[in-house]
């Protein structure tokens, strides 16, 4: 038997990366899986691989009529919905002076506003199957500044209030609602040709910027899926309102020996 099986889950950004690890480990836990993304020929993609168990929607999450839509195909498709996984977020760098309105907006919109509209469209269908969960993905830097990424770092630490609002209202009708905390995961947000400003030499990779880690390693995705994994199903049943990290040991401090 499989963790999650009988269980209809709505994955944003799940076309590739993290999402993508997320519905794959999912469905081969006996889930259910919606997709959404803006990506649709790499979320069909997914999908078809996935087969029977999955459907794709095209679901950019600043947007509340697609979110309803990514709901109600849940609810065709499946039947009653038991959890969302708001995955869906933007990475971008730079510092106050050098943020203009615009850039630091379309952040907001993704990262915060996103996360706001998807716990906002699953609640009534969560609440009248009897409760569920939810699961915020925040990072490292919603539990610490980070110099020349003001935006994201903003919109981060505001998946961590509201996660903990959120599971204040909803604990009584039994929707757990808990934030994840990834530092430097291998996906292609954080690979070289992204991460201009972050990698001072030419020579660089990603894994380099975390090799001073407690575990001298970038993270992969499915070490977060297994996270996700836990936080959607029983096993972290007295489990809400908390942050839970996956970071190598990032937030435990640098490891220069």
């Amino acid at each position: 038997m499989g963790k999650l099986d009988g269980r209809v889950i709505i994955i944003s950004g799940a076309a590739r990366g993290q999402g993508e690890a997320e519905a794959r480990l999912f469905v081969a836990e006996g889930a259910k899986v919606v997709i959404g993304d803006v990506l649709d020929d790499a979320g069909a993609a997914v999908v078809k691989e996935l087969g029977d168990a999955a459907r794709y929607v095209h679901l950019d999450v600043r947007e509340e009529a697609q979110w309803a839509e990514a709901v109600a195909v849940a609810n065709e498709a499946f039947g009653a919905l038991n959890g969302l996984v708001n995955n869906a977020g933007v990475l971008r760098f730079g510092a106050i002076t050098d943020t203009s309105l615009d850039d630091y907006m379309e952040i907001v919109g993704i990262n915060q506003v996103g996360v706001f509209l998807g716990m906002k469209a699953v609640i009534p269908s969560l609440a009248a199957a009897g409760g569920g969960t939810i699961v915020n993905t925040s990072s490292t830097n919603g539990l610490q500044g980070v110099a020349g990424m003001i935006g994201y770092t903003a919109t981060k630490f505001a998946v961590r209030g509201m996660t903990k609002a959120a599971a204040l209202e909803l604990g009584r009708v039994g929707i757990r609602v808990n934030s994840i905390h990834p530092g430097g995961i291998d996906t292609p947000m954080v690979r070289p040709d992204n991460i201009e400003g972050l990698v001072s030499d030419e020579t660089a990779s990603a894994a380099d910027i975390y090799a001073n880690l407690a575990l001298g390693r970038i993270g992969r995705a499915d070490e977060v899926a297994k996270l996700a994994l836990f936080l959607t199903s029983d096993d972290s049943s007295y489990s809400t309102g908390s942050e839970f990290l996956v970071d190598g040991g990032m937030m435990a401090g640098p490891n220069w020996a």
